[in-house]
C-alpha cells in the first residue's frame, strides 16, 4: 500500500521528466533563435562530426514536412536554411507548461527567464500538477510504442508568428520523449488484499483530461481473463464527466465496447444533493448525514436519476452500486435502490465491500454478470464530423442539462484557429467541476435553465481531443492549513511508513 501511494514504478516521474524536457526545449529554442543568425543556428543544429556533416533522422522528417527533399546539408539554399532553423515561436501562444507532482499554489503563476544569461527573454508561465500533463493523457490512450511515439510528436506546444502550430516533432524531441516513457508504457501488476489481480496504469487529471485508466491495461486484462471473464475499469467522477469521456474519447481510441456500467452512489452524497448542509474536509459530518433522513435522501435521488439517464444516452445497461456506510439506515438503503430501479437501472445493489471485503460485493458481481448479458446498443453521443461548437453544445444540453452554451471571445477565437488548423474532427473533453452537473460547484441536485460559460478552448492534439474550459479551472492544487504530512513518519528501525492512510 505504501508503494502504491508513493512512487510505485515511477511513471509519474517519467512523465514529469518528459514534460519538463519539452518545456525547457521551447524556451531554449526561443532564446537561441533570438540571439543567433541563420548560419550560426544551422552550424549548431547540423554540426560537423568527425569531418562529416549530416542530418539526424528527426531532422530529415522536418525537412520532408517543409517540402525540402534534400539529404546533403551543404546543398540547402539560404531560404531553405531559414525555413529549417527558425520555428519562430510566438511566446504569447505557448500552451505547454512545466509540471511537478506537489500541490504548490505558489507555482500557479510564475516568471521565467529572469537570469542575466537568458538575455531578457522573460515571460509569464505556470506549473501544473504532473497528472495534468498531456503526456499522461497520451499514456492512457495509446495502443503501442509506435502509437505513443506518433502521439508525442503531434503534441502542439505553441503557434508560430504566422499562426501555424508548433509541435514536439518540430522541436526534435519525439525520440527523446519516447525514450523517457519507454518503461512507463508498461502497466504495473498489483493485487487486492484478497489476491485479485489489478493493473495500475495511468492517471490523467479527470477535470481537464479524460480521467480513465489506460487502454493498454484494459486490452491486456481482457486477453488474460479470456472470453468469459470480466474486466472492471475505472472512469473518474460521475456519469457526466468520467463516463461521458470514457465513451466518447477512450472507446473511440481503443475500439472496445463496454458491456455494462456500474454507477457508484452513497446515501450521504445523495443527501447533499437533496439539500443537505455543506461538508468541510476534516470537519465532523453534520447530523443530517449520520442520522436517518428519508426526505433528504428522496430529494437527492434526482441526481442519481439524472446520472442513470446520462448512461442510457449511450445504450449500455447500468447497475447502481450503493456503497453502504455504517450510518446508513436500512430504510435509506432500500429507498435508494427502489428509486434507482424505477428510474431505469437494470439493478441496484447495496454493497458492503469496505467492511466485508469481496463477500460484501458478491450480489453486485451477480447483478453485473446478468446485466452484461442484456442487449447492448452502445453508441457515441455525437459525430466527430460535427463542428466543435455543436459537439460542445450537445454535451452541455444532453449530459449537463444546460439551456445553451456561451463562448467567450477567446474561446471562439481558439475554436476558429483549431478548425482552420485541421483539428475540428477531434472529440471533446470538457474541463468542468465534478461537484455539480453545472459549472457552479454549489448547485447540487439537477440544475436546469443555466447557460454554460466556455471561458477558453485548448487542444491536446497528441492525446487526440479538444478541451473547452468551463468557468475557472485550476490545474495546480494547493496545500490546506493542515496538510496530511503532519501525520506521516518513518520508523528508522523497521523502515515502516506511518500515517500515510
Amino acid at each position: 500500500m505504501e508503494e502504491f501511494n508513493l512512487h510505485l514504478t515511477g511513471d509519474i516521474h517519467a512523465i514529469t521528466a518528459a514534460n519538463n524536457l519539452l518545456a525547457a526545449a521551447i524556451d531554449a529554442r526561443i532564446l537561441h533563435e533570438g540571439t543567433q543568425s541563420d548560419k550560426a543556428l544551422y552550424n549548431r543544429l547540423v554540426p560537423v562530426v568527425n569531418g562529416v556533416r549530416g542530418f539526424s533522422p528527426i531532422q530529415f522528417a522536418r525537412l520532408r514536412r517543409l517540402g525540402i527533399n534534400k539529404t546533403d546539408p551543404g546543398t540547402l539554399t539560404e531560404e531553405e536554411i531559414n525555413k529549417f532553423v527558425r520555428l519562430d515561436i510566438d511566446p504569447s501562444t505557448i500552451t505547454w507548461q512545466r509540471v511537478v507532482d506537489t500541490n504548490d499554489r505558489f507555482l500557479r503563476k510564475i516568471t521565467v527567464g529572469q537570469a542575466n544569461t537568458e538575455k531578457g527573454f522573460v515571460r509569464q508561465a505556470q506549473f501544473d500538477i504532473a497528472v495534468a500533463s498531456e503526456i499522461m493523457a497520451i499514456l492512457a490512450l495509446t495502443n503501442s510504442l509506435e502509437d505513443m511515439k506518433e502521439r508525442l510528436g503531434k503534441m502542439v506546444v505553441a503557434n508560430d508568428k504566422k499562426g501555424e502550430p508548433v509541435t514536439a516533432e518540430d522541436l526534435g524531441l519525439t525520440g527523446a520523449l519516447a525514450v523517457l516513457m519507454k518503461d512507463a508504457i508498461k502497466p504495473t501488476l498489483m493485487q487486492t488484499l484478497e489476491g485479485t489481480p489489478v493493473f495500475v496504469h495511468a492517471g490523467p487529471f479527470a477535470n481537464i483530461a479524460h480521467g480513465n485508466s489506460s487502454v493498454l491495461a484494459d486490452k491486456i486484462a481482457l486477453k488474460l481473463v479470456g472470453e468469459k471473464g470480466f474486466v472492471v475499469t475505472e472512469a473518474g467522477f460521475g456519469a457526466d464527466i468520467g463516463m461521458e469521456k470514457f465513451f466518447n474519447i477512450k472507446c473511440r481510441a481503443s475500439g472496445l465496447v463496454p458491456s455494462v456500467v456500474v454507477l457508484v452512489a452513497t446515501v450521504r452524497a445523495l443527501k447533499m444533493h437533496g439539500g443537505g448542509p455543506n461538508v468541510t474536509a476534516g470537519a465532523p459530518l453534520k447530523k443530517e448525514y449520520t442520522e436517518e433522513n428519508l426526505q433528504l435522501v428522496a430529494d437527492g435521488c434526482c441526481n442519481l436519476q439524472k446520472q442513470i439517464q446520462i448512461t442510457q444516452l449511450f445504450g449500455v445497461p447500468v447497475v447502481v452500486a450503493l456503497n453502504v456506510f455504517k450510518t446508513d439506515s436500512p430504510a435509506e438503503v432500500d429507498l435508494v435502490c427502489e428509486i434507482a430501479k424505477r428510474s431505469g437501472a437494470f439493478d441496484a445493489v447495496p454493497c458492503n465491500h469496505w467492511s466485508d471485503g469481496g463477500r460484501g460485493a458478491v450480489k453486485l458481481a451477480q447483478a453485473v454478470e446478468k446485466a452484461a448479458n442484456q442487449k447492448n446498443s452502445f453508441k457515441y453521443l455525437y459525430s466527430l464530423e460535427l463542428p466543435i461548437v455543436e459537439k460542445i453544445r450537445i454535451i452541455a444540453q444532453k449530459v449537463y442539462g444546460a439551456q445553451d452554451i456561451e463562448l467567450s471571445p477567446a474561446a471562439q477565437s481558439q475554436i476558429d484557429r483549431y478548425t482552420r488548423q485541421g483539428f475540428g474532427n477531434l472529440p471533446i473533453c470538457m474541463a468542468k467541476t465534478h461537484l455539480s452537473l453545472s459549472h457552479q460547484p454549489e448547485r447540487k441536485g439537477v440544475p436546469t435553465g443555466f447557460i454554460l460559460p466556455i471561458s477558453d478552448v485548448r487542444a491536446s492534439i497528441g492525446a487526440g481531443f479538444i478541451y473547452p474550459l468551463v468557468g475557472t479551472m485550476s490545474t495546480m492544487p494547493g496545500l490546506p492549513t493542515r496538510p496530511c504530512f503532519y501525520d506521516i513518519d518513518l520508523d528508522p528501525v523497521t523502515e515502516q511508513v506511518k500515517g500515510l492512510f
